[in-house]
């Protein structure tokens, strides 16, 4: 992740999913002028790939929970919407 600046990398998946909703809501909107438009889809996009990453890892902890030390008891794949 060290291409995430890191005020992104500290915030949780709800504080990124919040900021990421904001700038959805202001691009929306149209009302932002283009420069501030290219930097708030870049910072999105930012939130997007941190939220991503933050999901496959708990993912990816969440399959390991499954896991027995005899080996798998049920392991399913986790799907996000």
């Amino acid at each position: 992740m060290t291409d995430i600046p890191a005020d992104i990398q500290e915030m949780s998946f709800e504080a990124a999913m919040g900021a990421l909703e904001q700038i959805v809501s202001k691009l929306e909107s149209g009302q932002a002028p283009l420069e501030d438009s290219i930097d708030l889809y870049t910072r999105g996009t930012l939130l997007k790939k941190h939220c991503e990453a933050k999901l496959a890892s708990a993912q990816s902890r969440i399959e390991k929970l499954t896991l027995s030390n005899d080996g798998p008891t049920g392991s399913e794949t986790f799907e996000s919407d």
